[in-house]
């Protein structure tokens, strides 16, 4: 860490990230029907330059969609070609991920298509399928072959199954970069976490399975959004203040969050960035988390 950022203490960290400008690695088209509208208004209050969108895959009845209850990643969310198409209109704001439900017939050249079309990634991969499954192991292939990340969402009991045995994927697929995301990624950054709690609370213990993969795989990140993202950093605000300085370039800002108004309580990502300014250990590691690990993992262009 540079002089300067070693020189800032947390709590005075205060307006100086302003200038740094922000990505939001978690959104999505008609989030729980918000339309693109109130979308756009909502990432400009937050502060966010640049948004990267997570579409769906196809409406299908099978169990990896819960016999439909998951289509629309569970929140009504649209597909590739919604996000492509708010990628088209507002190129200065928005970028995309591909996604398809992976074991259906095509899932793979379904996602090349977008890949190819100018998807930046894949995911956000929200299916009832075990992680190292050969649909899942397919998509992440594709991945290598085009040298992309790919966010997923683990859940205990939904979606994603087996984080425990995700050091071998990471192994497998060394070219890849993964974005870990959701209550289960997030809950065992603690040693003694219980996966059946979801968003549990209280003390951690450090060394839990996202930490030790964070620590030990290069290719491992960190998706910091939504309520779980945030639990992980208020349940423990000592504990986090140090796992924030200690993967700083594992971990990337991202809201999840379908409110319309881009701020205050209503808001988790406002919030999340209000507790990152308030817990990163200097500006360097804020700049990091909010624009430089996203720059580098998803190959864009340097910015600010």
């Amino acid at each position: 860490m540079g002089a300067v950022a070693a020189s800032l203490k947390p709590e005075r960290l205060g307006a100086a990230p302003t200038a740094t400008p922000i990505i939001d690695i978690h959104q999505h088209v008609n989030y729980s029907r918000r339309d693109n509208e109130s979308f756009i208004k909502h990432q400009q209050a937050m502060g966010i330059s640049k948004t990267i969108l997570l579409p769906a895959g196809r409406v299908i009845d099978r169990a990896s969609t819960h016999a439909g209850k998951s289509n629309g990643l569970a929140a009504l969310i649209h597909g590739n070609a919604a996000s492509m198409q708010l990628v088209k209109a507002y190129p200065e704001k928005f970028l995309t991920f591909a996604n398809e439900v992976p074991d259906v017939d095509g899932a793979v050249a379904e996602i090349e298509k977008y890949l190819e079309l100018g998807a930046i990634g894949i995911g956000e991969l929200k299916f009832n399928l075990d992680v190292d499954s050969k649909p899942m192991t397919e998509i992440f292939s594709l991945a290598s072959d085009h040298e992309v990340p790919v966010l997923i969402h683990f859940q205990e009991g939904m979606y994603n199954h087996g984080l425990e045995r995700f050091h071998k994927v990471l192994e497998r697929f060394p070219k890849v970069d993964f974005i870990g995301h959701a209550q289960t990624w997030w809950g065992n950054i603690d040693q003694q976490h219980d996966q059946k709690i979801l968003y549990p609370k209280g003390k951690v213990t450090p060394g839990g399975i996202s930490d030790r993969l964070l620590s030990d795989y290069p290719n491992m990140f960190g998706d910091l959004s939504a309520g779980s993202g945030q639990n992980a950093l208020k349940r423990d605000e000592e504990h986090a203040r140090e796992f924030i300085d200690r993967h700083q370039d594992k971990l990337l800002f991202g809201s999840d969050c379908s409110d319309s108004a881009g701020g205050g309580d209503a808001c988790s990502g406002a919030g999340t960035l209000a507790i990152l300014k308030r817990l990163a250990p200097g500006l360097e590691a804020w700049r990091k988390i909010v624009n430089g690990n996203a720059t580098r993992v998803m190959k864009l262009e340097p910015r600010g």
